[in-house]
């Protein structure tokens, strides 16, 4: 983005989609990463979307969807998990700053799943407050063990649906945006090795692209 409009829903979705293939292709623009941004967006931030992703090192939001500043609301937390300073933030994101477009980021080989799932399959207790995550994560765990889900993959896939789901029953303020069409949450699994971004779920997103082909 190098101006002040706002895209549509769809559209900030394609521009982080092509973002992140130009990542994995190993053809990054680096876009709004010099001088003339920083001053640029200095008087004000217009992101064209709130990233909550988990706090993993490899997970730096800027860099795998080829973006830089002002591009994005960044929030993150070992696992994803939420509390009412992230759902404060997202909020802040979507309705002060007008971001049209909210993404819920998990990836594979997540610490916090897999210190979840020995949690409730062999008992072992966390120290701390890593029990606090733990607590947070165990639905989407108990959940994907209801449906049969054992494959790493799958039991991410189920922890971003809860997390979009989550941000939505519990932020009326969200709800009423993707509700009215000027918001839309959507869920991205990452693979670490590739780099790539892969669709889980969309609310008030009519995904256009075969999750298949991101």
């Amino acid at each position: 983005m190098t101006d002040t409009s706002m895209p549509t829903p769809a559209q900030a979705f394609e521009m982080l989609l092509a973002g992140n293939q130009r990542f994995v292709s190993g053809t990054p623009e680096h876009p709004n990463q010099d001088a003339a941004r920083r001053s640029e967006i200095a008087p004000a931030q217009n992101p064209f979307a709130v990233l909550f992703g988990c706090s993993d090192s490899r997970l730096a939001a800027e860099i795998i969807f080829d973006r830089g500043l002002g591009d994005l609301f960044v929030v993150r937390t070992a696992g994803h998990v939420t509390g009412p300073e992230v759902l404060g933030s997202i909020e802040y994101g979507a309705s002060v700053l007008n971001c049209p477009l909210v993404v819920v980021l998990g990836h594979d080989s997540c610490g916090a799943v897999a210190a979840t799932r020995a949690a409730v399959e062999d008992g072992v207790a966390a120290p701390g407050y890593v029990r606090d995550v733990i607590e947070r994560v165990t639905p989407s765990v108990l959940a994907a063990r209801a449906a049969g889900l054992t494959e790493d993959s799958d039991v991410i896939a189920e922890h971003v649906r809860h997390t979009v789901d989550l941000l939505l029953d519990r932020s009326r303020v969200l709800a009423e945006q993707v509700k009215a069409g000027r918001t839309a949450v959507v869920g991205l699994s990452y693979r670490l090795a590739d780099g790539s971004a892969h669709l889980v779920t969309t609310r008030g997103l009519e995904a256009t692209v075969d999750s298949a082909s991101l």
